[in-house]
């Protein structure tokens, strides 16, 4: 993970000590996919928004933690477009998407 860190992703999740400790990986693994994901829907990379805003916006951060939360509870085949249906993460998303290069 790049700018979650597990306290976060577990919280948000609401999981348990024990259940946070026995899916440790996975956890991490959706985060790091999440946080891969909103990146490339923006077209920027982290480096880019803390030279912009000095942090990772917190739009990118909540957008990134509905990702990790949708991909934690559905482990099932998901379309390319269901990202686009995740309460509140195109709207947390758009105003930091980079249209063109």
């Amino acid at each position: 993970m790049r700018f979650l860190n597990f306290d976060m992703v577990k919280n948000h999740l609401r999981l348990d000590d024990e259940q946070a400790q026995l899916e440790h990986e996975l956890v991490c693994s959706y985060a790091t996919a999440a946080e891969n994901a909103v990146l490339n829907v923006c077209n920027r990379d982290m480096e880019d928004f803390i030279e912009q805003y000095g942090e990772v916006p917190a739009g990118i951060i909540v957008a990134s933690l509905l990702l990790t939360d949708d991909l934690y509870k559905q482990r099932g085949t998901a379309s390319p477009t269901s990202v686009y249906h995740l309460p509140s993460f195109d709207i947390n998303v758009k105003p930091y998407m980079r249209l063109t290069q």
